[in-house]
């Protein structure tokens, strides 16, 4: 009974993820990546820029939930280029 039960909740199938194409801003790289939230989509994705040889990365993730991937990929680049004109480099700190 026990082992079904470790079975059903571990072994579940892997999400392939397909790989995401940046988009350049002002030398950082915006990687769009919304989550999935029932039936919408969360804005939320990676911010990227090289300093001093060492890839940086910032954590986006927002609470603006939308109903297509689609476009929320269009608002994660759309505020992640908000946030770099106004955090610059300091976003990493």
């Amino acid at each position: 009974m026990f082992g079904k039960l470790f079975k059903s909740l571990f072994s579940g199938a892997e999400k392939t993820v397909a790989p995401v194409e940046p988009v350049e801003y002002k030398g950082y790289l915006i990687y769009a990546e919304p989550m999935e939230e029932g039936s919408q989509y969360r804005l939320a994705g990676r911010i990227c820029k090289e300093i001093n040889g060492e890839t940086k990365t910032h954590t986006f993730i927002r609470s603006d939930l939308l109903p297509s991937k689609e476009e929320a990929c269009q608002w994660m680049v759309r505020k992640a280029e908000l946030f770099i004109d106004q955090s610059g480099d300091s976003m990493f700190k």
